[in-house]
């Protein structure tokens, strides 16, 4: 069913404490109105045929990235970042949950970009809009919108939690550190080819491989945490410096959403990932498991 654009950002009063980096679909129905609501659909799930009530666009495939970069996803300047949420009608004392329609997928890149420009007061909804719909909860008709009123979001940038290549490399080298990459088996082995033109194959030098996809358990749920502390070790040891890569920067955020709910506390996201390590340059690559 159709209905008016989003309404303001609720009162500071009637903001819900978030109660960690992911929410049910339990959860946010009991608080819808008084959280702001984000799709952060990619690709063939951008602006989708419906929505959860009053979501708004997180457009990673648009204002929330930096295009001017030669990485697609490429997290926007602090200002950039502050101008698009002011725009949409974040303020300084909401509550944010992000979903994306692929169910865990894009949504963590959002989640991740908040806790970089210094916004804590953000979860996950974990499944996304398939776990909504497959709650029965209800939806709206048409893709995420916001014409409302301009927000008072400030950007207080966390350096750290995205990393340049520089960074990468120094934590490759690093036998206190890991780096995790996200992507397909086959794409890490460089048996599959890239799907973004001109990238080699293959994977950096000493990175080991966590597909996104098997953080994920029945029904399109996160495994419990647990279960991904288990996933984590049996790749970093008893290392706790962890640093995701993907093919854009947008799953590695699974991993880093992934390994803070198993408790890891030093993480960082490749900002660049693959799309500019795998760019022709003088930047090691191996093929291979």
């Amino acid at each position: 069913m159709s209905s008016p654009a989003p309404s303001p950002s609720p009162s500071p009063a009637s903001v819900p404490p978030i109660p960690g980096p992911l929410v049910g679909t339990g959860w946010l129905a009991s608080h819808l109105g008084r959280v702001v609501v984000f799709d952060a659909s990619v690709g063939a799930h951008r602006g989708g045929p419906q929505r959860i009530p009053g979501a708004r666009p997180f457009d990673l495939d648009g204002q929330l990235s930096d295009h001017d970069a030669p990485a697609p996803h490429t997290m926007p300047t602090a200002a950039a970042f502050e101008e698009a949420l002011r725009g949409l009608g974040v303020g300084d004392g909401d509550a944010v949950v992000v979903y994306d329609a692929a169910g865990i997928y894009s949504s963590a890149r959002a989640w991740w970009m908040l806790r970089a420009m210094g916004f804590d007061r953000v979860a996950v909804l974990d499944g996304g809009l398939p776990a909504w719909t497959a709650a029965g909860l209800p939806v709206e008709d048409g893709p995420a919108v916001y014409d409302g009123p301009r927000g008072s979001f400030t950007a207080r940038p966390h350096p750290g939690l995205l990393v340049d290549a520089d960074a990468v490399a120094a934590a490759l080298a690093d036998p206190a550190a890991v780096v995790l990459d996200a992507r397909t088996r086959e794409r890490f082995a460089g048996s599959a080819p890239e799907p973004r033109p001109g990238l080699r194959g293959g994977h950096m030098p000493g990175a080991l491989n966590l597909p996104f996809g098997e953080l994920v358990g029945p029904g399109g749920l996160m495994r419990p945490a647990g279960e991904l502390r288990a996933a984590f070790e049996a790749l970093a040891g008893e290392r706790e410096r962890l640093y995701f890569s993907c093919g854009s920067g947008v799953t590695a955020c699974v991993l880093a959403l992934g390994a803070t709910l198993a408790g890891y506390g030093e993480t960082a996201v490749y900002d660049g990932s693959w799309s500019e390590w795998g760019m022709p340059s003088d930047r090691p690559v191996v093929v291979g498991g």
